[in-house]
């Protein structure tokens, strides 16, 4: 590890020690902060994936139940059925803290009146309604599930920076200051060997003329 070029001062000692002591801190901080960072990050993970396979399999459901309304009504009785959407949904948008990380947080709001099926049931087949009314039910989730992928994407961005940061410190910045503090404290221990010598020899010289 290369040393930093400094003085080799008792000032600049101190001054490099007090930064070590403070990087040694950050470290610390970091590290603890990067291990809470990635306990979140397995819990949205494991939320993710089972919103994930909850919604796919509903979806499933979902699309079978369109195929067969599909296959038996014809397509302007469709078309005329799922035009004019019966219900409105608000969708409130916000955010929330993780770990010092700004995430979103989305409300869904349900509770403006509407009809949920705004067509004639003599028109289309059951297997509308029951695709209508899945889907219903299935926003909420929908949009949960885009709250978390986007959470865990913008955590595991932070963990990645923290990362680097953390290593930063641990590989680079602190065993500079260490190297660069044991080589002051050598050249001062030389400088001060190389004083006591010349104090001795001044002595010698002096109690040689006595």
């Amino acid at each position: 590890m290369a040393v930093m070029r400094v003085n080799p001062t008792r000032m600049e000692l101190t001054r490099l020690k007090g930064r070590l002591k403070t990087a040694t801190r950050g470290h610390k901080l970091l590290k603890d902060k990067s291990d809470e960072m990635i306990r979140q990050f397995m819990l949205l993970i494991r939320r993710n994936l089972a919103l994930r396979e909850e919604v796919e399999g509903e979806l499933k459901k979902v699309l079978g139940s369109f195929m067969l309304a599909k296959a038996v009504s014809s397509p302007a009785d469709l078309e005329e059925a799922v035009a004019v959407p019966g219900k409105k949904v608000r969708i409130k948008s916000g955010s929330k803290n993780v770990m010092s990380v700004e995430v979103p947080a989305f409300i869904v709001d349900t509770s403006e009146k509407g009809e949920t099926y705004p067509y004639g049931f003599a028109s289309v087949t059951g297997e509308l309604d029951l695709c209508i009314g899945a889907m219903g039910d299935l926003l909420p989730k929908m949009i949960e599930l885009a709250e978390v992928e986007k959470s865990c994407n913008m955590l595991a961005d932070e963990i990645e920076k923290n990362r680097r940061r953390v290593n930063a410190l641990e590989y680079v910045m602190i065993p500079e200051f260490q190297e660069t503090i044991k080589y002051i404290t050598m050249k001062l221990d030389e400088a001060e060997r190389a004083n006591t010598i010349r104090l001795m020899k001044v002595k010698s010289m002096i109690e040689g003329r006595k």
